[in-house]
């Protein structure tokens, strides 16, 4: 199955992190954030965000768990996944974006799959899901 739709970020909270050890040429830093998903992807996430990232060129590398409330494709239900994608300024690339297998609750228990983001030229975000459901689950009915 597949369900897509857009996000906007609600709020992005950069976190303390101790220093590292090892210095390097890109800062490495955590952050909280909230987002809101419209579309057949409907609902809300909170995120844990990790990146080494430099801001005035635009490169660096991000990963992110994120704790999924809503719907999918009609489906109500819970479940985390995981993204993370490199950006040389003005493309993404090394993407990687999964459901974390065994995480899905209510309508969405047993869900796997994989998925994406994109933003557009007019900074609209995307995400969509390809996902399954396990044919174990209990029915909705």
């Amino acid at each position: 199955m597949r369900a897509s739709g857009t996000f906007k970020v609600a709020d992005f909270t950069p976190a303390p992190v101790p220093a590292p050890g090892i210095e390097t040429a890109v800062p490495v830093g955590v952050a909280t954030m909230e987002k809101t998903y419209e579309g057949e992807v409907t609902g809300r996430s909170d995120t844990l965000f990790t990146a080494a990232y430099d801001q005035g060129t635009g490169v660096g590398t991000y990963v992110a768990m994120e704790s999924f409330e809503g719907s999918l494709g009609g489906r109500a239900g819970a479940f985390n996944f995981a993204h993370s994608a490199t950006t040389l300024g003005t493309d993404r690339q090394s993407e990687f974006f999964v459901i974390v297998p065994g995480s899905g609750t209510g309508a969405l228990a047993g869900i796997t799959g994989s998925g994406g983001m994109a933003i557009d030229t007019d900074g609209t975000h995307r995400a969509w899901f390809e996902y399954d459901l396990d044919a174990q689950r209990p029915s909705d009915a």
